[in-house]
């Protein structure tokens, strides 16, 4: 919470007597940052502890009205879903998440300044390596979730979101937009310096951590956003190559489909599932939310997405859960509930989020090969991933390789045209829609590739569009931030 006041203050919010107190402290009071053990302890908190799955999964079309819900009065679930600008600061909303990323990228930029005090010295280069990717990760969620998506014809004059690769100095700071360009820009040049210092060897619980496998993997989404599909590829590879299949999420497995509700629910975002490459720990209200909100998954949406038939023939066995549409779900989520001291009743709600997993690894590395028209390559990968989600039937409860796996002829008539590159991606993008549900990827598909989303009321009387071009398509900054100065969204 220090590093958060310290963002906040250079945003103007807090008084010039006490911005000067917190600007002349470090971030953790407990410590100077004068060792390798003190630097490696902040940089647990580089990581964003903020959760943007609540709006990024209600804005994209994996979300309907219900017509009645528990959050009916919840405006971070109403607003993003109507494409409205979301007036609240309250966990789950936009700007929660706005002030939560540049608190993780306050901890990266203590870490860079301690680390150069202390002479830059080799033994230093890990926590480095750790600390770029941590800003560069939280400063691309930042520019996909308040800017325009990258274009290589205007990203050079889009309004990007203020890169900030120091610690804060004065009080009031004025910071700019700059451009999406530029924020690109710095972000590729953090990895390309960050990645080739991390160790794995030096941290006790790894998927807590950026490894040389997430941080490839955040490359690949990266280069996915920037339109590099060599570099997708490149990174793929480096991140898990063809040891991938074992990581997979076997969900048509006997032991996957034997688990009992709550052992799925906790296995999911779990260390032990060797899908999860990284994964943050957040307060958040999603675990408990996910399944009751009005606006989210419907039956209409589960039938059209999982039970329609699907280009491989067989039948998707994902775990769904739900007596009624109101609350149809997958167990993804296991909520902790913090108490504030063990005699207390109230707390915080934490949710472990998988960041980056296997699963999507694999298709964003599909789509790159496809891109680069590799599509024997990218074929035999999502042959790869279907081998794990589909069954023949409810009798027959496995994968058959002879039916169920793709081929040209396969995937050019289920999509009746033989222009191979789209239907390769439309495969891959439904691919992930159907895995990633309740997760937020679908949002950055919409993004990517221009989806347009139309919401209907439940009973059909409104309706909720997002064009390809619409300026909602970027959320709004924070009320106070737009106070300070700095360039809003157009609306």
């Amino acid at each position: 919470m220090k590093i958060l006041r310290i963002i906040i203050c250079g945003f103007g919010i807090f008084s010039f007597s006490n911005c000067t107190k917190f600007l002349e402290t470090p971030p953790d009071l407990r410590t100077e940052l004068d060792s390798y053990d003190k630097i490696a302890e902040l940089l647990t908190t580089a990581y964003p502890k903020g959760n943007y799955i609540p709006f990024f999964e209600v804005a994209s079309d994996n979300a309907g009205d219900k017509g009645i819900g528990r959050t009916e009065g919840d405006i971070t679930n109403i607003h993003p879903w109507m494409y409205k600008d979301v007036d609240s600061r309250d966990m789950d909303s936009p700007t929660f998440y706005w002030y939560a990323c540049y608190a993780a990228i306050s901890a990266a930029n203590h870490a860079l300044e301690a680390i150069d005090k202390l002479g830059n010295k080799k033994e230093y280069n890990p926590l480095r390596g750790e600390a770029l990717i941590a800003r560069a990760y939280a400063h691309h969620m930042l520019v996909m979730t308040f800017a325009k998506n990258y274009d290589s014809n205007t990203a050079a004059t889009d309004p990007g979101i203020p890169y900030v690769t120091e610690t804060e100095k004065v009080v009031l700071k004025k910071y700019e937009r700059k451009t999406v360009e530029h924020v690109y820009q710095q972000i590729e040049k953090d990895i390309v310096e960050g990645l080739p210092l991390l160790d794995n060897s030096r941290y006790k619980v790894p998927k807590f951590h950026f490894t040389t496998t997430s941080a490839n993997a955040f490359a690949a989404r990266f280069y996915l956003f920037k339109g590099d599909y060599a570099k997708v590829v490149e990174h793929a590879e480096l991140a898990l190559g063809q040891d991938i299949k074992s990581y997979i999420r076997p969900i048509n497995s006997v032991k996957h489909i034997s688990m009992e509700y709550f052992t799925k629910q906790e296995w999911y975002t779990s260390t032990e599932n060797p899908s999860n490459l990284l994964i943050c720990e957040t307060p958040s209200l999603w675990g408990r939310s996910y399944v009751g909100n009005r606006y989210g998954f419907t039956s209409t949406i589960y039938y059209n997405l999982v039970l329609a038939p699907n280009i491989t023939t067989g039948r998707y066995i994902y775990s769904y859960f739900g007596a009624t549409e109101t609350v149809i779900h997958i167990p993804k989520f296991r909520e902790h509930f913090v108490t504030t001291n063990v005699n207390a009743s109230f707390g915080v709600p934490y949710n472990m989020l998988p960041l980056f997993t296997a699963d999507e690894l694999l298709l964003n590395w599909a789509e790159g090969l496809t891109k680069l028209r590799r599509f024997n390559d990218a074929i035999n990968l999502l042959n790869t991933f279907i081998s794990h989600k589909v069954i023949y039937n409810s009798e027959i409860l496995r994968y058959v390789s002879d039916i169920h796996d793709l081929n040209v002829t396969k995937i050019n008539n289920f999509y009746g045209d033989q222009d191979l590159e789209q239907n390769l991606i439309k495969t891959v993008l439904r691919f992930k829609q159907i895995e990633f549900v309740f997760e937020g990827l679908r949002w950055m598909d919409v993004l990517r590739h221009r989806i347009p989303v139309q919401h209907w009321s439940y009973n059909g009387n409104e309706s909720y569009i997002l064009d390809p071009g619409s300026n909602n398509r970027m959320f709004q900054l924070p009320e106070e931030v737009i106070l300070s100065g700095i360039e809003p969204n157009p609306r």
